[in-house]
């Protein structure tokens, strides 16, 4: 009743007030409202961080996985780069050894029926006029073949183990 009193004291009538007291209960349940909406609002906001935050520690793990991984890869990588050259070069050196030994076998080929220290001399100049390196058809494996087979079969003749 002082409320009546008051509005028609203010110079309202009762259909006013009443129409003003309804309009502010709506605005309470509007006001209401927003508050709750607000609450629910916060509410997910609060669980969108958090998810955030998870899927955040959960890239940073994969991404240290990848690290440790490509790390893994980039050491994997060197050690077979490491046993391919070891292979060629492995494979150079039998390559040149056995490229020797069928050297070695052609060469004393080369010098069979050679008797004399002179018929040596002679030998070896006309093969080392063939396979010289720069002839058409030269060898530079070959000569040091032919170099090595005469100072031996030189030696030989000098120590007159041959006739």
């Amino acid at each position: 009743m002082e409320d009546t009193e008051k509005v028609l004291d203010a110079g309202l009538d009762a259909e006013e007030f009443e129409k003003a007291l309804a309009e502010a209960k709506g605005e309470e349940k509007a006001l209401n409202e927003l508050k709750e909406w607000l609450s629910k609002e916060n509410n997910r906001i609060q669980m969108e961080r958090k998810r955030l935050k998870q899927e955040e520690a959960f890239f940073e793990k994969k991404m240290d996985i990848l690290k440790s991984g490509f790390a893994q890869l980039d050491l994997e990588r060197k050690k077979v780069e490491r046993d391919r050259l070891m292979l060629e070069a492995e494979k150079n050196a039998h390559v040149s050894y056995t490229r020797q030994e069928k050297n070695m076998d052609v060469a004393e080929m080369l010098f069979q029926g050679v008797n004399s220290h002179l018929a040596l001399k002679k030998r070896y100049r006309d093969l080392i006029k063939m396979f010289h390196p720069d002839n058409i058809a030269g060898d530079h494996d070959m000569v040091l073949v032919i170099n090595k087979i005469y100072e031996e079969l030189k030696q030989d003749y000098e120590m007159g183990k041959r006739a």
